[in-house]
Parts: structure tokens; C-alpha cells; sequence
């Protein structure tokens, strides 16, 4: 026991020294423990003012967002193992203060600990090229690849750090060596390499290339079954791995190591009790979600179209909090890592950013349904349906943006996201020819103002008030109240004639007024009339024309011609009844009818024509015979 003291005191000197080694850049002289193999690392070590290693160490704690020094091969490696070592002096005493206390929960100063591991793994991240890990996933996946690399230099030889390229951590900056290192450096013994950055805000450093990232798992693999030479005792990333909790396992791992080994048994870099938690909570969602959809459709629907939305927007809402709280298990509680945790990572990512594009769109059919049914006359003045059809069109151009930033956080390009978008675009646009012809047929409906929902209309051959114009056609109700859809680059193409944008209405009737009306009151009725339509306040002044026109078979025939002012149609037709009215009380006024169609008859005693004919033969003869007596 004293001997296990004794090398732990010397563990935590020589964890001090490489601190403040970091920061200051000074040489290393330590000792080894009793009975242990020297190591390389120690053999680097040498001897430290221990207010130094103090100031260093409480530096380190207190700055746990400075970025590593990776200036050079040496700084970057030197920075790794330095952040990882006082990583694994703070993880594991808050771990076994805990396991030692049985508490449910941590306390305040672990938890402070606890963050400030979380902050310096984070900062060991920065020595790795990420660029190959999926955004979502690369915050966990970057831990595990810290920590398997912290194992894998555990159980090999160590390098010197005097040779390696490059200045120690802290100093290689004030150096000016840049342009006398080389562009990568790799392990001995080892395909870990060290890459300087050609582009980027990186530009010169060194990281862990992108390809040593991917293989360290592979390696660790390899290397995991040697002992390790760094005197730990256990294998950090197993524990980190095979345990549930974030960091440190809860006091319900107690329950699972007290069950059957078979749990513990690994298979895929997960343990079978890992694997069975997560097919559990597969299934619960199943189950969960099918008793959700049936809830959904048993539901009544409502008639209003906001309430129908607000329904609507609430099932992606419960799938984002569905997916994030099935995210939050599997990493949080249940721990899975390795490539199941990418795959949890990019599943529930595409599943959350999908949901909040459809979100999105509902949202901003909402905000229509709201803006369109709002009061004033601005609004009242805008066409619902070209209105609608632009927040259609402008919410699915929003959703697919949003669609397209979540497709980046799953490690697609944003450039290549661009570029699908566009050959998605050009292969839609030719197979839905038709449909984009109807959208630009609606356009133009809209650009050239031809008609607008609520007009009354006639298309050749058929008549019938707008009713709505869509991406795709348009709705017209006929006369017979039966609804009419015609393709909108067809309805562009016909001739139409449009009633509603009359500004003044015909008023055109031909008066039927009866024979017997005297000439005197015909006249009266002719100027009583002209001067009825010209006082009255919708009546145009000009042209205004009340003439006789005709004798007809029955009837005095009297051209009466106007214009009349009036917004609608139903408003002309109530002026023109009006007038209709006031011309009839004139007419019968001033001693005359309307005709009605009739034919008169007139009876008389014929003479005869051999009466005629006797006194016309008479006559000449007569004559002759008195020119003859002449």
C-alpha cells in the first residue's frame, strides 16, 4: 500500500513537470517510480522549481480554451500528451471520489472538474484534422480518438522529444524555425503522422493527419491487447467505452456489473448490455411511434385552417425532441461509441434537421393563414391567392436552405449540397416540364394582371367568377355553381374578357311605346327622360342620347343610351333597376304606355270591283259619243 502511495505522489510530480513544460518550454529531469521501467518519457524528465510546475498547472486549469502549440512536430505532440496526462489526473480523481462516496448525484466541485475535462479534451481535439468526421459527430468521436491515442503511446516506445523536429511547446513560437521543419513528421514505429497545414487559419501548424485520425482506431485495436508501460493500471478508453454515463458511470452501472459476465462480454466496441439497451429503446420508440400515428388519425380535423397548421406543425416539433432525447440516451446514458455513435450522430441529425425544414414551412404557412386573415385595408387589398402561392413558394425555398445546412452538419460539402440541388433541379425541371409551364402560365396570369381572385370572367367558351390561382391552375366557379380547373399556361392562352375591370357599365334600352301616344307626348316623354338620366348622380353626361328611332309593327320604338358608374356588376344592376323604374313612372306620367306586342285590325265594307269597273267603261264611252255628236 505504501509502496502504491509512494508511486503515485511520483506520478503526479512527473504529470506537474510535463505542465510545465508546456507553457514554459523548459528542459525535464524527473524520476521513475520504484520497481517501474524507466520510460522515455522520464528519461526526459528532469527537475523543476516546484512553483513553476504550480503557476503551470493552475494555468493550464485556468486557460482550458487556449489552443494547444502546434508550431511544430515536437510542440504538437508534446501538447497532446501534456493535456491528456492532466486529462486523466482530473478524471480519475473525480471518479473515484465518486464511486467512494455513494451519492446519487455529484457534487458541485465534481461537476466543476467534470467541465473542466470535458474543455481540455476538447483542446486536445485540436491537435487532430477532423475534416473526415461528420460535424454532428465529431465533438464524441474526437474524445475517443484522444483517448485511443493516449493508449496507443501507452504501450509503445516512446519517443525522445528532443528528437523530434521542432521546438518544445510554449517556446517554438518565439523560435522563427518554421522554414527548417519539414511538412510531416511521423511516430517511429508507428503510420501516426504529423502534417503541416497548407491552407486554411491552420496554415503551417501541425495536426494529426486526416488519414492517421482514420487508422487510429485500427491501430488501437492492434495495440490494446500489450501491456501498458505508463504506470496507470487500467485502460482508459475501455473504461470510457464500455461504461454508461458521460464521463463517469451512474450508480445504476452497479445493477449491470452485478448480472451475468455475458453482459460484459464485447462485440463490435460495444458491450452486449449496450447492445441490448439500445435494441430496447429501438423498440420503445416503435411502439411509441405507432401508437402516435393511430392517436393522429383518430383525431377530428378541424375546419379552421390555422388550427389545421398549428396540428400540423406540432408532429415535427415531436420529432426533433424525439430524436434529440434518442440522441441524448444513446451518447449520454447507454455511451455508445464507435462507428454506432456516427451512426446514431448522422441518423438523428438528418431525422432533426428534416423536421425543423418541415417546421420551417409550416411555420411560415402559419404566419399566411395569420397575415392573410389580418384586418386593414392594405391587406384587404392584396390577392389572397397570389399572396398565398408566394409563401408557398418562398417557404419551400427557405425549408430546402435549412434542408441544406443540416445536410452539411452530416458531413456532405456545402458545395456538393449546392451542386445536387442544381442537378436536382435541372432533372425536375425536365421531367415536370409541363407543371413549370403551368407555373410560369400562373406568373404571367399575375404579372399582366388579367385577372384576379373574386372577378367575373369569361374564357371563350366558358363564364364563371375566380375563385383561386395556384402554382399549377386555377380555379373558376361557372354560373351553374359547378367548379372549373384549367391548366394555367392554358387559361394564359385564351382570350379573356374580363367584366370586373369595367369602370363605367352600358346602359342601352330601345322603349316600346304605344301608337297611340300623340306627337306632343312623345316629345315630353323624350326630354323628361333625357333630363331624369342627366340628373342623376351615376349617370355619365356624355355621351347621352334619348332619340326616337322608328315606327315598328306595333309599337313607337325610343333608343335610350347612357353609361353608368359602378364598381360591380351587382351595383350596376341595382342603378339600372333604379333608372328602369324612374323611366316607366315618366313614361305612363306623360300620357303614354309601353307596348305590348298586338297587331291591330281594321274593319270596312269593300265595294267591289264590277261597280268600279261598270263606271269606268261608262265614262269613256260617253265621251266618244260626245266627240262623236260633235
Amino acid at each position: 500500500m505504501q509502496q502504491r502511495l509512494f508511486g503515485s505522489a511520483l506520478q503526479l510530480l512527473f504529470l506537474l513537470s510535463l505542465v510545465a513544460v508546456l507553457l514554459t518550454g523548459a528542459p525535464m529531469a524527473g524520476a521513475q517510480e520504484p520497481g517501474a521501467a524507466p520510460t522515455s518519457t522520464e528519461e526526459r524528465a528532469g527537475s523543476l522549481d516546484q512553483n513553476r510546475v504550480a503557476r503551470a498547472r493552475e494555468y493550464l486549469r485556468d486557460n482550458p480554451i487556449s489552443p494547444p502549440d502546434t508550431s511544430s512536430p515536437r510542440a504538437t505532440l508534446e501538447s497532446f500528451v501534456y493535456i491528456m496526462n492532466e486529462v486523466n489526473t482530473l478524471w480519475m480523481s473525480v471518479r473515484d471520489s465518486y464511486d467512494d462516496s455513494n451519492r446519487l448525484f455529484l457534487s458541485d466541485s465534481e461537476e466543476e472538474k467534470l467541465v473542466l475535462v470535458r474543455a481540455l479534451l476538447s483542446k486536445a481535439a485540436q491537435t487532430f484534422d477532423l475534416s473526415g468526421i461528420p460535424v454532428t459527430s465529431r465533438e464524441n468521436a474526437s474524445v475517443e480518438i484522444a483517448l485511443q491515442l493516449q493508449e496507443i503511446l501507452d504501450r509503445i516506445p516512446a519517443p525522445l522529444f528532443e528528437d523530434i523536429p521542432g521546438s518544445p511547446a510554449g517556446s517554438s513560437r518565439k523560435a522563427g524555425n518554421a522554414a527548417d521543419l519539414p511538412d510531416h513528421w511521423t511516430i517511429p514505429g508507428t503510420s501516426i503522422n504529423l502534417l503541416r497545414q497548407d491552407e486554411g487559419e491552420l496554415r503551417g501548424q501541425y495536426l494529426f493527419s486526416r488519414s492517421s485520425v482514420e487508422r487510429i482506431p485500427e491501430d488501437y485495436a492492434v495495440v490494446r491487447v500489450l501491456p501498458i508501460t505508463a504506470d496507470r493500471g487500467e485502460d482508459l478508453f475501455e473504461y470510457y467505452t464500455y461504461t454508461p454515463g458521460n464521463l463517469i458511470a451512474p450508480l445504476w452501472y452497479d445493477v449491470i456489473e452485478a448480472g451475468p459476465d455475458l453482459l460484459q462480454y464485447h462485440f463490435a466496441d460495444q458491450a452486449y448490455w449496450q447492445w441490448l439497451a439500445l435494441a430496447g429503446l429501438l423498440v420503445l420508440y416503435a411502439v411509441v411511434f405507432g401508437y402516435y400515428v393511430r392517436w393522429r388519425r383518430w383525431r377530428a380535423v378541424s375546419v379552421n385552417e390555422g388550427t389545421r397548421i398549428v396540428h400540423a406543425i406540432l408532429n415535427p416539433v415531436v420529432v426533433i425532441l424525439a430524436a434529440s432525447l434518442f440522441r441524448y440516451v444513446c451518447e449520454d446514458q447507454i455511451n455508445i461509441t464507435g462507428m454506432p455513435l456516427v451512426a446514431v450522430g448522422t441518423s438523428t441529425t438528418a431525422i432533426i434537421w428534416s423536421a425543423t425544414a418541415w417546421m420551417v414551412y409550416q411555420l411560415l404557412q402559419l404566419f399566411y393563414v395569420w397575415f392573410s386573415s389580418s384586418a386593414g385595408a392594405a391587406r384587404d387589398g392584396l390577392d389572397v391567392s397570389l399572396l398565398r402561392t408566394g409563401f408557398r413558394v418562398f417557404s419551400l425555398a427557405i425549408a430546402l436552405i435549412v434542408l441544406g445546412y443540416g445536410a452539411t452538419q452530416i458531413g456532405i460539402p456545402i458545395y456538393g449540397v449546392i451542386a445536387g440541388l442544381g442537378v436536382g433541379g435541372l432533372a425536375i425541371a425536365l421531367a415536370a416540364q409541363p407543371t413549370i409551364e403551368n407555373l410560369i402560365g400562373g406568373i404571367i396570369l399575375y404579372a399582366d394582371r388579367m385577372v384576379r381572385v373574386g372577378e367575373f370572367c369569361q374564357f371563350d367558351d366558358l363564364a364563371g367568377t375566380v375563385e383561386s390561382i395556384g402554382i399549377r391552375s386555377t380555379r373558376i366557379r361557372a354560373l351553374d355553381r359547378t367548379l372549373i380547373t384549367v391548366a394555367n399556361a392554358d387559361l394564359a392562352k385564351r382570350k379573356i374578357i374580363n367584366y370586373s375591370y369595367r369602370d363605367q357599365f352600358h346602359f342601352r334600352h330601345k322603349l316600346k311605346l304605344r301608337y297611340e301616344t300623340s306627337p306632343a307626348s312623345l316629345k315630353r316623354v323624350l326630354a323628361a327622360i333625357h333630363d331624369y338620366l342627366l340628373a342623376h348622380e351615376k349617370v355619365i353626361e356624355d355621351p347621352l342620347r334619348v332619340r326616337l328611332i322608328g315606327f315598328d309593327d306595333y309599337a313607337v320604338t325610343v333608343d335610350v343610351y347612357a353609361y353608368v358608374q359602378a364598381a360591380t356588376v351587382a351595383a350596376f344592376q341595382e342603378i339600372q333597376e333604379e333608372l328602369l323604374f324612374g323611366i316607366r313612372e315618366i313614361v305612363e306620367a306623360n300620357g303614354s304606355e309601353i307596348a305590348y306586342p298586338s297587331s291591330t285590325v281594321y274593319l270596312s265594307q269593300d265595294k267591289g270591283l264590277q261597280d268600279e269597273q261598270t263606271a269606268g267603261d261608262t265614262a269613256p264611252a260617253t265621251g266618244e259619243k260626245e266627240i262623236h255628236a260633235a
